[in-house]
């Protein structure tokens, strides 16, 4: 098995990060390179992630094998080494079944560490500009892509400058390539610890209280509507604003003909336009005229790719809400339904609207309408309440052991404990999935809340495929970032970072690409140790609602039960949604009433006329054709005194005198003296 478990954890974790990434992306109208750069970045953080509990186990037997080979052989040395070889599990430096060769680790992590330090502070950046960027051409692009990420790379280079200058000035420090290499990395952890000190500290009180609520059903309910209400004022602002670019883009196609210069440019800015638009908008290629014969104000270039990066970013936004939109309400029609069939005698769950998409028959057998009720309305409630009381554990546990890990002798991180006494037993199966789940809880606080936040419509990941090129790159620049800090706090958590346990050990594979943090003293000694205690801090704000009574503060509405804003907003989401659901309503009717009318008549009106056609002779032929000229001349003499009525209704009409006698209801008749 050597070697194996590293093999099926490599694959296993690129399924991951591609399913993931179809979630939130669009394979089919995003550009290809900004999928491969998105996929690559979250594959190498995940990879991090899932890999590192391995590198935990090869390190613990590497020290125990390296003690064994270090201390004195007792008397019975060959009896113990011939035992030993004959029986190797009874050993105790036996091998683990995840053991990872000497070489492969420090080789595995230099490659996925500095590919992911490319990505998210060379590549990911460019290439988030390329694609936001309205250029017609690749070199407009790559022009523009260059002089916005002129200020980002030089706000770097001046914090690795005044690191460098701090070790310049030091005269106890020499510069060399491999410390001029953890300036870097230094620097790097630095700015990603900071950002992931705010996002642990979010993560670590907002999932186990959303689980908590998500067994509210009139908790989750109320939150729907008021997600409805503040949706619908974004789906109109989305509306609005793509109907004002679309009325500049009309104006741009039709002052710009067909022989001008730019027509290249508007049409490619046609072909971003919704189909609907496109039509309308039509190529204008009835007029020849020369556009140089009147001197017209034509808008430039420079304008057109202004206009072209709007369209793209409204058509964007707009069909982003209208799916957005259609998943709330379906939402909103599932909670209703949970509500009323609480309280049915029968067991059976009955939702008011089927699903438009066919369900799988294995999943109908096993999820029918008994099932369906018992996890909704009894077990799921009380699975999430057990599952946010066992993550709320989790938490309690991470907040004390960031705030005590820097402590060696006693030694008070929880997570240090755990390991230390697996060590001493050389349980590596148990090492193995402590570890993996103690840095997957960490990774989910932290990536959720990337996943959760969102600074605007600037950045913003939206499931069902409509997260658009800028958010998914973004994304993948944060991940990179957050994951190298992430991987050193958990080492130092367990006490496996020697900077930070003051051990005179052999490091981590891990540990050791990242170099030896010493060279700046104050980093690691200082910000490293006493800057994630800001944890308990974010926490007691965050299980408060300190940020979202600010937001609510400066206009940004959010859910707050004690609210007015909140409750006037639930209460219009709850009209939308009420207004919504009549609409369906009555559209399901009148599909239903016109489906069996066709099904009562339509078979009986198709059997009497191919009965008629099949029992056809020659005498009913000439009195069908009788009947045919019968009925012709009947509706021409309709068609007469149609057109009749439209001749009157041309007329200036006079007004009846009903003291007359008689009168008669056509006047082209009583004109005529009929």
């Amino acid at each position: 098995m050597s070697g194996a478990a590293l093999g099926l954890e490599i694959v296993f974790v690129f399924f991951l990060a591609l399913f993931l990434l179809h979630r939130y992306g669009d394979f089919k109208k995003q550009h290809r390179l900004v999928i491969v750069g998105t996929l690559l970045a979250w594959y190498l953080c995940f990879l991090i992630v899932f890999i590192l509990p391995l590198d935990v186990s090869t390190t613990i037997y590497n020290r125990c094998k390296n003690a064994a080979a270090n201390s004195s052989p007792p008397e019975n040395s060959n009896i113990t080494v011939l035992y030993a070889t004959a029986n190797p599990s009874q050993h105790p430096c036996f091998k683990p079944w995840s053991y990872i060769p000497d070489g492969i680790m420090p080789i595995f992590w230099r490659v996925v560490y500095w590919t992911s330090q490319f990505l998210t502070w060379i590549l990911l950046p460019f290439m988030q500009s390329y694609a936001r960027s309205g250029g017609f051409s690749i070199t407009g692009k790559i022009k523009t892509a260059l002089i916005e990420n002129a200020i980002y790379y030089g706000t770097y280079l001046l914090i690795f400058g005044a690191f460098l200058i701090y070790v310049a000035v030091n005269p106890h420090l020499h510069l060399e390539w491999n410390q001029l290499q953890t300036i870097g990395i230094a620097a790097a952890n630095t700015w990603g610890l900071f950002l992931l000190v705010l996002l642990l500290g979010y993560g670590l009180v907002e999932i186990p209280r959303s689980y908590w609520n998500g067994a509210k059903r009139g908790y989750l309910l109320m939150k729907t509507y008021f997600k409805a209400a503040k949706l619908m004022t974004e789906k109109a602002d989305a509306e609005e604003n793509l109907e004002d670019v679309m009325e500049e883009v009309r104006k741009v196609n039709e002052s710009i003909k067909y022989n001008h210069p730019l027509r290249k440019c508007v049409d490619t800015i046609l072909k971003k336009c919704p189909t609907e638009y496109q039509e309308k908008m039509g190529r204008n290629m009835d007029d020849y005229e020369d556009f140089d014969e009147k001197h017209n104000s034509y808008p430039s270039e420079k304008s057109l790719v202004k206009l072209h990066k709007q369209v793209i970013y409204s058509v964007q936004r707009h069909r982003r809400t209208q799916v957005q939109w259609q998943i709330l309400l379906e939402q909103a029609f599932y909670l209703e339904d949970v509500a009323k069939n609480e309280t049915s005698a029968t067991h059976q769950f009955v939702h008011t609207f089927q699903s438009p998409e066919p369900e799988n028959r294995f999943i109908q057998y096993f999820y029918n309408p008994t099932v369906e009720w018992y996890w909704e309305c009894l077990l799921r409630p009380w699975f999430y309440r057990i599952l946010a009381v066992v993550l709320s554990i989790f938490s309690v546990i991470v907040v004390w052991s960031e705030c005590t890990f820097f402590s060696t002798t006693p030694v008070l991180s929880l997570f240090a404990v755990f390991i230390q006494l697996a060590e001493k037993t050389y349980n590596y199966i148990y090492i193995e999935i402590a570890c993996f789940l103690s840095i997957f809880f960490l990774s989910i606080c932290v990536y959720s809340t990337v996943f959760r936040i969102r600074v605007f419509n600037y950045y913003y990941l939206a499931s069902h495929h409509q997260t658009d090129a800028y958010s998914l790159l973004f994304s993948g620049m944060l991940f990179c970032r957050l994951t190298p800090p992430l991987c050193l706090n958990f080492l130092g958590l367990t006490h496996m970072d020697s900077s930070i346990s003051h051990q005179n050990t052999q490091p981590t594979a891990y540990t050791s690409i990242m170099g030896s943090m010493k060279v700046l003293s104050f980093i690691a000694d200082g910000f490293y140790i006493y800057y994630p205690m800001l944890v308990v801090i974010l926490c007691i704000a965050t299980y408060f609602s300190l940020g979202t009574r600010c937001l609510n503060l400066l206009g940004f509405q959010q859910f707050m039960g004690d609210n007015d804003m909140t409750s006037d907003l639930v209460d219009e989401g709850k009209e939308l949604v009420r207004r919504e659901k009549r609409k369906r309503q009555r559209q399901e009717e009148g599909e239903n009433r016109r489906r069996e009318w066709k099904e009562r008549y339509g078979h009986n009106r198709e059997d009497s006329t191919r009965n008629r056609n099949v029992h056809t002779d020659p005498k009913e032929s000439n009195f069908s054709d009788i009947n045919t000229n019968r009925s012709a001349t009947k509706y021409t003499r309709a068609n007469n005194r149609t057109e009749r009525d439209r001749i009157e209704l041309l007329q200036d009409a006079e007004p009846l005198d009903f003291n007359a006698e008689t009168f008669t209801d056509d006047p082209l008749e009583s004109a005529s003296g009929r």
